[in-house]
């Protein structure tokens, strides 16, 4: 959603994200940055230029369902195709995703 919303978003205090199935904010930065968008990362956050809009590109999810998701939901925005790899795990929380 930041990175399709005008402006500058800041999330801060979220450096638990980085110990979870992947380091949730390298693996959506990484993936934000392989769609075009500008961004900063911090030890405890991110900070996301948005209004852009998103282009396509491969995305590798890190075996972790909801970079997965994320990045499927940002699909439907994108002007170009993506493709998720190693999404297998989504069934972990959404079996009918």
């Amino acid at each position: 959603a930041a990175a399709c919303a005008d402006g500058r978003t800041v999330l801060r205090g979220a450096e638990e994200l980085r110990v979870k199935e992947s380091d949730r904010i390298e693996a959506m930065a990484e993936g934000l940055k392989t769609l075009g968008i500008e961004l900063e990362t911090f030890a405890d956050g991110i900070r996301i230029e948005g209004g852009t809009g998103l282009g396509g590109g491969i995305i590798d999810s890190h075996g972790d369902h909801r970079i997965a998701m994320a990045f499927a939901v940002a699909g439907l925005r994108a002007s170009a195709e993506i493709e998720i790899l190693n999404c297998q795990n989504v069934a972990t929380s959404f079996p009918g995703f």
